[in-house]
């Protein structure tokens, strides 16, 4: 029985002894083939000179991982490996890397390649003077300078470059270029993905094209699709345009855009801006959309004209454009403003219309506060449609046509109780250089209310008629003469005998307190607006070390190894080991932050 356990015993041990030394010949760097083998102790002292011969090339091997070379220096009890001239290495059949030279750790499973590197897989292929691939943790790094090439997505270069092979993630930093048949990108921080070709761009970057120009900080790009979008200082330069806001999304197939969010689109060659928190732009088409306390401002030397409604449409080649403005349209100049349902404006021809759009039906309480006004100065004026007509190149106000209904209002200067009125089917208005009403006619059916006063502004009395038509001369705001033509009746009554009843003519409405009076007053009559949160992408993480704690520990054990298995003591496996680079991240003003890399997701 005792016998038969000391058997039992010793077959254990030798069982568990085979075991260790056949894991530790795993570990081992194997040659598979050698043309001719030199021991020279005098250069190479502990190592195997191989050569290759006229069939075939030096082959080694390393727990699954092939290396083919014109000539190796092995060093068995240090697990080293140095091979030179057209050397191959391939991983299975994902991984492919030629070079002019590679030394190899079978304890530390880092390969240090130099000379024209080539680094292919499946998704992209890697160019670099010296690259470093850890097959432990599946990452490929190169410091001074590479290039990668994914066919469809096009070539990036960098001076710092990593590649995740387990989630095909290239991390690039410092001059880096992305270029392909249509698109330029230039950063400092590119995160991307060779299985969907999405890039993610930190810091100040662009993405060019022959159409556009983009600008931002923080963005993303899916250089198979060609669209994306960017949410820190972001612009996009579409030739003649420059859009602006908090988030932009593009797409370059169609030369679109859309904003969110404190938008600023700058029309360079008309000088003027459109302002509000959502727009649409179409390049192709010549035109902008924006809504969410919409704003267009046509910038002039000495006074700009603001408009403001709840959507605004621009449409039209730089050299006529138009501007359309829906729904509670109001617009603003010091020296004239207005309000209409819609406002038309032919920024070539100097026509701007006041439109009612007919949407509510003729008995609706509201149909009179809806027809379009303006003011200029002293006077109101109404009707169903007017046009105003400006001379684009002096930036003065020309005339004014009132369309059906047209009703001019002002307040009697002293009195403040009583208005000078007239009214009639159509009314046609000059200006003065000062952008003053001078002369107003108005025709067929023409009635009036005026408040005659002498030259000392005493009241003569109140003159109320009614003519075929009316022509007044105006001065600074006050009527200084007016004619009847074809009168039918008339009177001029002294105010204690004006029946009270018969002050105001017909259609009378006084809007003063809807007249904007700055350019804030535009959007008094609007609703609370709430914007959007944007969730944006997540900050950048710089990239962790390649030289991390883990790889340290293995080039420690393999330098170990190497000096208790050479007479010099000289340390392999360390002495090709990247120096940290210099981390940039300062420039993003982010912290410098370590984590393992995730695949991001676009909020």
């Amino acid at each position: 029985m005792n016998k038969l356990l000391v058997l039992l015993f010793t077959f254990i041990i030798g069982y568990v002894s085979t075991s260790n030394i056949q894991a530790q010949t795993k570990k081992k760097i194997e040659i598979e083939y050698a043309g001719k083998l030199t021991i020279d102790e005098e250069n190479y002292p502990g190592a195997k000179i191989l050569t290759r011969d006229d069939s075939q090339q030096v082959q080694i091997n390393h727990q699954g991982t092939n290396m083919w070379c014109d000539k190796a220096i092995h060093y068995g009890k240090e697990n080293f490996v140095e091979a030179y001239g057209n050397v191959i290495l391939k991983q299975g059949d994902t991984i492919n890397m030629t070079s002019k030279y590679v030394e190899y750790s079978g304890i530390t499973e880092l390969a240090f390649a130099s000379g024209d590197v080539v680094l292919k897989d499946p998704n992209s292929t890697i160019s670099s003077d010296t690259l470093y691939f850890d097959r432990l943790k599946q990452q490929a790094f190169y410091k001074s300078g590479g290039t990668v090439v994914k066919d469809s997505s096009g070539t990036i270069t960098s001076k710092i470059g990593r590649y995740y092979m387990d989630i095909k993630k290239y991390q690039f930093v410092e001059d880096v270029v992305l270029v392909n048949d249509s698109t330029t990108i230039n950063s400092n921080f590119f995160d991307f993905y060779s299985d969907t070709g999405h890039a993610y761009l930190f810091g100040p970057s662009t993405i060019t094209t022959p159409e556009s120009k983009t600008y931002c900080e923080k963005g993303f790009y899916d250089t198979e699709n060609k669209v994306g979008y960017a949410v820190k200082k972001s612009r996009i330069n579409y030739d003649n345009r420059i859009i602006e806001g908090d988030s932009l999304y593009f797409d370059n197939n169609k030369s679109f855009a859309s904003a969110t969010n404190n938008i600023k689109v700058t029309d360079t060659i008309n000088n003027s801006i459109i302002k509000g928190h959502y727009a649409e732009v179409f390049k192709e088409k010549d035109s902008v959309f924006i809504t969410k306390r919409a704003l267009a401002i046509t910038i002039q030397e000495n006074d700009s004209i603001y408009m403001h409604a709840d959507k605004i449409m621009v449409t039209g080649k730089p050299d006529n454009r138009i501007i359309n403005a829906y729904y509670n349209a109001k617009i603003f100049k010091t020296d004239i403003s207005g309000k209409a349902d819609s406002i038309y404006s032919n920024q070539k021809t100097g026509i701007t219309r006041l439109i009612n759009i007919p949407r509510f039906s003729p008995g609706d309480k509201f149909s009179t506060k809806r027809k379009p006004i303006l003011w200029n100065f002293e006077n109101q004026m109404t009707g169903d449609t007017i046009h105003l007509i400006s001379n684009s190149e002096t930036e003065k106000i020309d005339s004014l046509l009132v369309f059906n209904n047209a009703f001019i209002i002002s307040q009697d200067t002293i009195s403040k109780t009583g208005y000078n009125q007239i009214n009639g089917m159509r009314l046609v208005g000059l200006f003065n250089d000062e952008n003053q009403m001078r002369q107003v006619d108005i025709t067929k059916n023409a009635q009036s209310i005026f408040y005659a006063r002498n030259d000392k502004q005493e009241l003569i009395g109140i003159d109320k008629a009614k003519s075929g038509s009316i022509s007044m001369l105006f001065n600074n705001g006050d009527i200084e003469e007016y004619t009847r033509f074809n009168q039918v009746d008339g009177n001029l009554y002294p105010e204690s005998k004006y029946p009270e009843n018969e002050k105001i003519l017909k259609g009378f409405d006084w809007r003063e307190e809807e007249r904007p009076l700055s350019v804030e007053d535009l959007f008094r009559d609007d609703p609370p607006l709430e914007l959007p949160i944007i969730k944006g992408l997540e900050d950048y993480v710089p990239q962790e070390d390649f030289v991390d704690n883990d790889m340290l520990e293995r080039v420690k054990k393999a330098d170990a190894n190497d000096k208790a298995n050479n007479k010099s003591h000289s340390t392999k496996a360390s002495r090709n080991l990247p120096t940290k680079p210099k981390d940039k991240s300062a420039l993003l003003k982010l912290p410098n932050k370590k984590s393992k890399p995730q695949k991001k997701s676009i909020k």
